[in-house]
């Protein structure tokens, strides 16, 4: 029957025969000490043996659940700094944003192997200190979402490699000049039909006859005919 009984029931049977055979007429002190120890063993086995049937009933260790992640840092998020004087907008990071003059408020013309070179500033953009512009967004060819700021759409340029930089001012590539975007910049230009060129007025035929005055003599000084016929 003891065969058969739970772990714990066999464990507590082991310990009460220990006992008993550490309490028997005759024996001493040492053999009251070595039926503790066998008690001990007894229990330290039935121990062994419950932590091995756990193990093996087919339940996995539990892993520690992943850290949660906070929300990811944007990377449309723009400040402000000071490059050679001016007060220059910047991703988050700190490098340099861009506007590209061919663009229009509402169209990049920068796509294919430009954008990878300008890579544009993902929208929508969140306004730091000192930005002061309007905000705004408009759908590339591409499906995705870009960042303008007072109607330019906004780029950031592979040659900055490290903050406060501003390689990209003023180069003439992909087909257009590329400005490094003030803080307070003037908004993007509209383009209208240009005005025809001015005319000037007819001029108004003379009514006074030429060639001294019409009769050939020299007295009038060209003026009308006076008829006398002097030479």
């Amino acid at each position: 029957m003891g065969n058969n009984a739970p772990w714990p029931e066999r464990v507590r049977l082991a310990a009460r025969r220990a006992r008993g055979r550490a309490a028997a007429p005759g024996q001493g002190r040492h053999r009251r000490r070595m039926g503790c120890l066998a008690s001990a063993a007894v229990i330290a086995a039935a121990l062994i043996v419950a932590a091995c049937a756990s193990s093996g009933s087919g339940s996995t260790p539990s892993r520690a659940a992943a850290p949660a992640s906070g929300m990811a840092a944007s990377g449309s998020a723009l400040k402000t700094t000071t490059i050679s004087g001016a007060t220059v907008l910047t991703n988050a990071k700190g490098f340099t944003v861009y506007s590209f003059a061919p663009d229009t408020p509402t169209a990049s013309q920068c796509n294919g192997g430009c954008a990878h070179l300008w890579p544009p500033v993902t929208g929508p953009a969140i306004a730091g200190p000192g930005v002061t512009g309007t905000l705004g967004t408009i759908h590339r060819s591409d499906g995705s979402i870009q960042a303008t700021y007072s109607g330019h759409p906004l780029y950031t340029y592979l040659g900055d490699t490290a903050p406060g930089q501003a390689k990209g001012n003023g180069l003439n590539a992909a087909g257009g000049i590329w400005h490094e975007v003030t803080a307070a910049p003037q908004p993007a230009a509209v383009s209208t039909p240009a005005a025809p060129p001015a005319t000037a007025p007819a001029q108004t035929a003379n009514p006074i006859p030429q060639g001294n005055g019409g009769d050939h003599d020299a007295d009038n000084n060209g003026g009308p005919s006076d008829g006398d016929g002097n030479l």
